[in-house]
């Protein structure tokens, strides 16, 4: 079965499940990555792992179930590099820098709230980072993710692995509601990233390193794909 059919049916069996069980919030867990019920939990428990502490640089996804996870990086004094949305900015990322928010956290830590106070940086402006944290619709404990489909996270990290900014040293992690764990193989593509950590409101799954995109694949990119993220289209080979 073709891949991408086989993660869209993945991905209708998670958000399906949630919504059922009344795990997602808000209600609606369908065409997004969905908040959980339990995402301050996962986010203190992530908080509690060797590969937070040691972390001085953490880049996260701009979604709404990694918002505690923000949170907590900007209390903990961590600095925070977070996607624009749909990576869609030559500076593809905001700076969230404890030592000098102009918003408190909770209104700087969100997607709109980090376009009116934050600035956006270049991938030649950031620091190397140490642990990033994305967003799942699904995962099973090999470490296999699959998003929502549209492929930002694994552009994002392409983006700073190609820059050198993620490295064999970074840490892959995500925060999910169990009910998003999936038993047995999961599809994944040349492109995708694999997991190196799984964490839950109540379970920390420890993944086996996967082989990680070695940068920007770009015969898995559209021609609309590129023209849409304008860092991507000032890279392209045929730019």
């Amino acid at each position: 079965m073709d891949i991408e059919k086989t993660k869209r049916k993945v991905r209708e069996v998670v958000w399906s499940s949630l919504d059922q069980t009344g795990q997602a919030v808000p209600p609606g867990a369908h065409g997004r990555i969905p908040d959980f019920a339990g995402a301050e939990l996962a986010a203190e428990r992530l908080a509690q792992q060797d590969a937070w502490r040691s972390a001085s640089v953490i880049k996260t996804n701009p979604d709404r179930a990694q918002l505690p996870v923000r949170l907590r990086a900007l209390a903990d004094g961590k600095l925070l590099y977070m996607a624009v949305p749909k990576i869609a900015d030559i500076r593809p990322f905001y700076l969230l820098d404890p030592a000098n928010l102009t918003a408190e956290p909770a209104d700087i830590a969100t997607g709109s709230g980090a376009a009116n106070h934050a600035p956006k940086v270049g991938i030649s402006e950031m620091r190397p980072v140490d642990l990033v944290v994305c967003g799942s619709v699904a995962v099973n404990r090999d470490g296999v993710r699959i998003g929502k489909g549209a492929g930002y996270s694994d552009i994002e990290v392409a983006l700073l692995t190609e820059a050198g900014l993620v490295g064999p040293s970074t840490i892959l992690a995500t925060t999910v509601h169990p009910l998003q764990i999936v038993d047995g193989p999961l599809p994944e593509s040349s492109h995708d990233f694999g997991l190196d950590l799984i964490v839950t409101p109540n379970e920390v799954i420890e993944c086996r390193r996967r082989q990680r995109p070695t940068g920007i694949y770009w015969n898995s990119l559209s021609a609309k794909k590129i023209d849409a993220i304008p860092v991507l289209k000032a890279s392209s080979p045929a730019a």
